[in-house]
């Protein structure tokens, strides 16, 4: 359903609710007051009506019909045109989700064009519709409540994201392997979350600045300055995760190299256990080889060989066997192999 809510307040109160634009165009003719218009992911069609009947910018609405805008304020002749980046954080998956909200703020409308689910522009109008005497003020006190409740909104936004870094410190420990892969997406929701909210800190300034100029009520420069002053705390909470993030990848980064390296020392003592567990064999080995081989020798029973008619042969070859297993031994024992 393209227009969601839309109504014409006179004197702070809603005195009529028409069914279409047209209607609501002939009602703010006929009564005066404010008309507070909410779309939501409207067509080419319905945003051209309202441009045509309030004189909006070309290049204005040609920003809310294609979306995709970053967090900004710009003023046209006497219309507003601010640009929100609302978040919510969704508990089931654990992720931050991030919208956009375009308002058109005029002398006798305010017009709002919503792309996603947040924020609760229905929450707001309620609010604002039980305080007549700051609805009374008119299309400023609208943009107010909006402000006020797309920055109200952060809060559950930055506790979600603390308990998601705090689960990261702990999984940075644990050795978890996916680890890198959730730093960097949580990394990329905080900057996106910097993006929406740093915007909105210059912005309330720019709009306190102009309150002179453009007639804005004490009272609301007051609650403006309190939304500013959330936001500012709201920024200042990101740029902190940010910093507690970058260190948890430096720490991690760290580890991971720590734990290579262990591996790569436990991997390099085991091959030098088994360097000398060769050296043992081969070193046993050759001291067996060699009476063996003067055994095969003698062995071989062929006719002309002198040492089977001598009578110390068979004395001579043991000797011979012990003599050279002794020596071998005696190498191997020097060179450490045994």
């Amino acid at each position: 359903m393209t227009l969601v809510d839309n109504a014409v307040y006179v004197g702070g109160v809603r005195t009529s609710s028409p069914r279409d634009l047209d209607a609501t165009y002939a009602a703010l003719r006929a009564r005066g007051g404010m008309a507070w218009i909410g779309l939501y992911r409207p067509g080419t069609a319905e945003v051209q009506s309202v441009a045509q009947e309030f004189g909006l910018h070309p290049l204005a609405v040609e920003d809310a019909l294609k979306g995709h805008q970053r967090a900004k304020l710009e003023r046209f002749g006497d219309t507003l045109f601010v640009v929100l980046r609302p978040a919510r954080y969704l508990d089931d998956v654990e992720k931050v989700e991030f919208g956009e909200l375009h308002v058109f703020v005029g002398a006798d409308f305010v017009v709002t064009v919503r792309h996603a689910e947040s924020p609760d522009l229905a929450a707001v109008r309620h609010r604002l519709e039980t305080s007549p005497e700051l609805l009374r003020m008119g299309p400023q006190a609208v943009l107010y409540g909006i402000l006020d409740e797309v920055v109200d909104r952060y809060l559950p936004v930055l506790a979600g994201l603390e308990n998601d870094i705090d689960e990261i410190e702990d999984e940075i420990f644990a050795a978890d392997q996916d680890v890198s892969r959730r730093i960097y997406e949580l990394s990329r929701e905080v900057i996106e979350f910097q993006r929406a909210v740093h915007p909105l800190v210059h912005m309330l300034d720019a709009l306190q600045r102009g309150s002179e100029k453009y007639g804005l009520d004490a009272e609301l420069q007051t609650r403006l300055r309190d939304v500013q002053d959330h936001a500012i705390r709201a920024a200042d909470r990101a740029d902190s995760f940010r910093a507690l993030l970058q260190n948890a990848l430096t720490v991690h980064a760290t580890l991971v190299g720590q734990r290579q390296n262990d591996e790569m020392q436990r991997l390099t003592e085991s091959a030098l256990a088994q360097s000398e567990e060769v050296k043992r064999i081969s070193s046993w080995a050759a001291i067996l080889f060699a009476p063996t081989l003067v055994g095969t020798v003698y062995g071989m029973n062929f006719e002309h060989m002198p040492e089977l008619a001598w009578p110390l042969g068979y004395p001579f070859a043991l000797l011979a066997m012990l003599g050279m297993g002794v020596a071998l031994y005696g190498v191997f024992k020097w060179k450490k192999w045994l």
